[in-house]
């Protein structure tokens, strides 16, 4: 079996898609999954199952819609891929509660950087299947907005490094 982290977008953000995580767990355990958990009110599942990345995607997009009424969109990487992303990490000198990674099914386009708008004292760059952000000291007046970032979803350094220990421990 293969260690998953789904981070499910736009849930417990600014009063929209609540989901409660015991729902989350619930959710999971139907799919098929084992050793179901979840880590943060913010939509982080890990789970070990068999399969490929598109079933695992479906198995959990569809009753996640189904309970909020609403499209739900699932990122999926797996433990090694997570631990890539830590490896990659292109701003280690930055705060890790202020470098974002946002995470995409499939790489962001080409053509990103060109399109960014509203960039102040940001640096970005891009990654294979994410972009980084870091925003230094202006994560909370950035008027940054980085094209197709909407399609992913995003988690701050220390959650992404808290999901990749929590996704190398053992199955109890």
């Amino acid at each position: 079996m293969t260690a998953w982290v789904a981070l499910i977008r736009a849930v417990n953000v600014g009063g929209t898609g609540k989901l409660a995580m015991a729902d989350l767990r619930t959710i999971g355990v139907a799919a098929g999954f084992a050793h179901v958990r979840t880590y943060i009110a913010s939509g982080n599942l890990l789970f070990e199952a068999d399969g490929d990345e598109a079933a695992i995607r479906i198995a959990l997009e569809e009753p996640l819609s189904g309970h909020l009424g609403t499209p739900v969109r699932v990122i999926l990487r797996d433990a090694a891929a997570l631990d890539a992303v830590l490896a990659a990490n292109p701003f280690p000198d930055s705060a890790p509660n202020r470098t974002v990674v946002v995470f995409f099914d499939a790489g962001p386009a080409p053509d990103t950087m060109d399109r960014v708008t509203g960039r102040g004292e940001e640096r970005i760059a891009l990654g294979d299947r994410e972009i980084w952000i870091d925003y230094g000291g202006a994560m909370r007046d950035s008027k940054l907005r980085v094209p197709g970032a909407e399609a992913g979803t995003a988690r701050n350094l220390n959650t992404v490094a808290k999901l990749a220990a929590m996704a190398r421990e053992p199955a109890p």
